[in-house]
């Protein structure tokens, strides 16, 4: 069956906290989506953000983010008073997330939230017992302990030893309990807001990132036993990309490298319980960064930028083993190689293409649609890539005649129709040139769909910036008339 969906990121959702979040808007939303004709809703990772505020370097990697528990919904189950948090200052422009106000107030509310909670739920005391996120949530209460600095700073407890973290858990059981209510509620409020889409026909596709951030939970407890370390501890090689159209010193990202000699000792074990997790999170589960289990990008620490790196083999297709007929789409993008495709398809995934790559004049780009082969899942552009309207619209002379010549007869081959030279009426056709295609799936992040400029960008790749991952959208833009707009493309093209 083909299908169209959209990637609405949960932080861009509209709400008067600062945030998205699970609440009304996110239903809103999936009733948006029914009427748009779509089926998919993708969102980006869920775990907590760290470094950057990206959703890609994050504390936990099975970790899901309090900042997305919706406190109106804490409010009608009796756990915390309006006047609590209505009035906080969650920052001044609706269209962006400001993610010093959330660090400063989103934790303190939901303490008090969590002074109000049944600790006799027995939802709760099973979710205890069985010690749901308490790894995750002892590194929580050690890093407040510690003011919110990086492991390897905390002295006595900068490497995890059992016997010594009992002693704090002891010593700080409300704290660590805390941070397990805040994991109990997001999987609370996530299962009804999924539950509420799956019955009407949508289908959520999560996320899972490559690499955890260096200060992380799997970082501080496992150590050398996943990552390549050096024997102090610190990492003897950081994650990252070489050269490319992002930047001309390529990417050095920080993250930790993993050792997949030792990984493959237990048949990948801890791999295998993210994938396991993903699927029961999300109804489809996107890897990112799928080549790297292909081959892996591996700097010097001490590099000073991502030139000076290496490329070495990854552990390939082995480590899905069992899982071929799960749904999972491999993030291929990046420099694809015959090793890259061969892992893809022995496991049988769907790969991705983007259509903002295809319009080069050269006729065996692979991202155009008359070479999509059934077994894809196509984007206009992704959260890495500017949005369309401002691809289209920065164009010099001859990279737009050379896009428009190669649009033509692209849609001439899909029998999609050239209407308008305007720049909208150019995304217009590409949108439909989209749906038009052989792909299974197709997806349109919102900013395209909103015909939005340089102010829709969600993430400029290897830049920190304030301006990354804050995008929001406002209530009134999830318009009838873009659902009209939208389930036209999925009718003509057989899709709704």
């Amino acid at each position: 069956m083909k299908t169209a969906g959209i990637l609405m990121p949960i932080s861009s959702l509209p709400s008067p906290y600062g945030i998205g979040t699970f609440g009304k808007a996110a239903y809103r939303f999936v009733d948006f989506l029914k009427g748009c004709g779509c089926k998919i809703w993708q969102v980006l990772p869920l775990q907590p953000t760290s470094f950057g505020d990206s959703p890609y370097q994050s504390n936990g990697a099975q970790a899901l983010n309090p900042y997305f528990i919706d406190l109106d919904f804490l409010a009608r189950d009796g756990l915390l008073l309006k006047e609590e948090y209505a009035d906080l200052d969650w920052g001044s422009d609706p269209r962006r997330v400001d993610y010093g106000k959330l660090y400063e107030h989103r934790i303190p509310v939901l303490r008090k939230a969590f002074a109000r909670f049944d600790r006799e739920d027995p939802h709760f005391l099973l979710f205890i017992r069985e010690e749901r996120y308490r790894e995750y949530a002892i590194f929580m209460a050690l890093k407040d302990f510690h003011g919110g600095a990086s492991f390897e700073t905390w002295g006595d407890f900068s490497r995890y030893d059992r016997e010594v973290v009992d002693e704090f858990v002891r010593d700080h059981a409300e704290d660590v309990l805390f941070y397990q209510f805040t994991q109990f509620q997001f999987l609370a409020q996530w299962r009804k807001l999924k539950k509420y889409a799956n019955d009407r026909g949508i289908e959520i596709m999560g996320d899972i990132p490559f690499y955890v951030a260096w200060d992380s939970v799997e970082t501080w407890k496992y150590g050398n036993a996943l990552f390549l370390l050096e024997d102090d501890g610190s990492p003897a090689a950081l994650a990252g990309v070489p050269p490319d159209a992002f930047s001309a010193t390529g990417q050095l990202w920080g993250n930790p490298v993993y050792d997949w000699e030792k990984m493959k000792q237990d048949e990948y074990a801890w791999w295998r319980r993210r994938i396991e997790h993903g699927l029961k999170l999300y109804d489809i589960l996107r890897i990112d960064h799928f080549i790297g289990f292909a081959r892996y990008y591996c700097i010097p620490a001490d590099g000073s930028d991502a030139r000076c790196g290496e490329w070495r083999r990854g552990p390939g297709a082995e480590v899905f083993r069992g899982y071929e007929n799960s749904k999972i789409v491999a993030e291929d993008l990046g420099v694809v190689t015959d090793e890259v495709r061969a892992v893809v398809e022995e496991t049988g995934y769907p790969g991705m293409k983007i259509l903002q790559h295809a319009f080069d004049g050269n006729p065996h780009n692979e991202h155009k649609p008359s070479n999509y082969r059934a077994n894809t899942v196509a984007y206009t552009g992704t959260h890495d890539n500017e949005t369309l309207m401002s691809r289209i619209s920065g164009m010099q002379d001859e990279d737009r005649k050379r896009m428009l010549a190669d649009l033509r007869t692209e849609c001439v081959r899909a029998g999609v129709p050239v209407r308008g030279k305007s720049d909208k009426a150019i995304c217009r056709t590409i949108m439909r040139l989209l749906y038009a295609s052989r792909a299974n799936t197709v997806i349109l992040p919102m900013q395209d769909i909103l015909f939005m400029g340089e102010e829709g960008r969600m993430n400029l790749p290897s830049v920190v910036s304030e301006g990354n991952w804050s995008l929001r959208f406002l209530g009134k833009e999830l318009s009838s008339a873009v659902q009209k707009s939208l389930y036209g493309l999925a009718a003509e093209s057989g899709r709704k």
